[in-house]
């Protein structure tokens, strides 16, 4: 059994599934309550754990990109309980699950789309990336300013899919042709599901001690200001 933490975005959630199935899930839609609602959603979980008599195997955590705060709350309770259990830490990229999710939708895909999540940011920037159907990267993930040329130096003759958050403020700005919009919602940790079974398989761990989010750019922090007195 997996517990699927996802604190990226506006909305807390927490799941547990079994290969490949979702087998409980808690979400809080108030944004960014964090904080207040993720350590009890983790003890509702595992209480659902001990009255099903079941194992916990490992906990997955979303990495980033997405909300500092979010991650690092995220990653912080993840961590706790992956050294207090002594079992696995995963880290899904969140630019990844969302191209899942969007691969999951009803939609007559032909298998050479590009398929082009993208986070809001700040402004006209968003941490996006570019992936083909088997999440091979045709653009790494990044920090980007959105302009016309953006996205220019993708494969043409592919239809391309934009969606996630950032993709609304892009509407009408590229020039390529074959674009469209798909509306995805936000992330859950149901959404995480796939790929952290995935890392489960391949043993594919983050070390619990120093593992950090991948927040793509640097956070800036405000050095306080030396006092006289």
């Amino acid at each position: 059994m997996i517990l699927l933490i996802e604190t990226s975005a506006e909305i807390c959630s927490v799941a547990l599934c079994h290969e490949g199935m979702l087998m409980w899930q808690k979400r809080e839609d108030t944004p960014m309550r964090h904080s207040e609602v993720l350590a009890p959603f983790i003890e509702q979980a595992l209480g659902e754990l001990e009255r099903r008599e079941l194992k916990l195997d490992a906990v997955a955590v979303s990495l980033g990109p997405g909300s500092y705060t979010g991650l690092r709350i995220g990653l912080s309770e993840a961590k706790g309980l992956c050294f207090g259990r002594d079992i696995p830490l995963i880290g899904v990229n969140t630019l990844q699950a969302l191209a899942v999710k969007a691969m999951f939708m009803s939609h007559n895909w032909e298998g050479d789309e590009i398929l082009i999540p993208m986070i809001d940011a700040r402004r006209m920037e968003v941490y996006t990336a570019a992936y083909d159907f088997a999440l091979n990267e045709i653009m790494p993930p990044q920090a980007l300013i959105l302009d016309a040329d953006s996205y220019s130096e993708l494969p043409e003759g592919r239809k391309a899919f934009f969606f996630g958050s950032g993709a609304e403020k892009a509407k009408g700005l590229f020039n390529r042709p074959d674009t469209e919009y798909l509306k995805v919602a936000p992330l859950l940790a149901c959404d995480l599901m796939a790929l952290a079974e995935r890392s489960f398989r391949h043993s594919d761990f983050l070390d619990v001690a120093y593992s950090t989010p991948f927040y793509i750019k640097a956070v800036h922090t405000t050095k306080p200001k030396d006092r006289k007195f």
